[in-house]
């Protein structure tokens, strides 16, 4: 069983930057899908980002696109959300999962490993 845990999360101003960390350990495949969700008070987990693990391939959801980036470091087993020019919007919690194989998805019924995320906050 792969374990995540997320870190990075806090509180800053609007137009700041972030860098969220995912650690995975434990039970590893040949190939699998890190993918980024958020959910913010009362709305639904929505997709934020993903990568493929062995090629590097990622995908960004277009509220997102342009402001933040997904990347990952194979030698550590952490993928990263570097988050830009930060939004209140932006504000919820933010969740790291992952998904057997090449998962192109954005639902979250997909990938059946989460961390416990972590808290992001942004004031105008």
């Amino acid at each position: 069983q792969m374990q995540l845990v997320e870190s990075g999360g806090g509180l800053v101003q609007a137009g700041g930057s972030l860098r969220l960390s995912c650690a995975a350990s434990g039970r590893t495949f040949s190939d699998y899908t890190m993918a980024w969700f958020r959910q913010a008070p009362g709305k639904e987990r929505e997709f934020v980002a993903q990568i493929i693990w062995t090629t590097g391939t990622t995908f960004h959801a277009d509220s997102v696109k342009g402001r933040f980036t997904v990347s990952r470091d194979n030698a550590k087993n952490t993928v990263y959300l570097q988050m830009n020019s930060l939004k209140p919007e932006d504000t919820a919690v933010y969740f790291c999962a992952a998904a057997v194989g090449r998962r192109y998805s954005s639902s979250p019924r997909v990938y059946d490993t989460w961390g416990q995320g972590t808290q992001v906050s942004i004031s105008s």
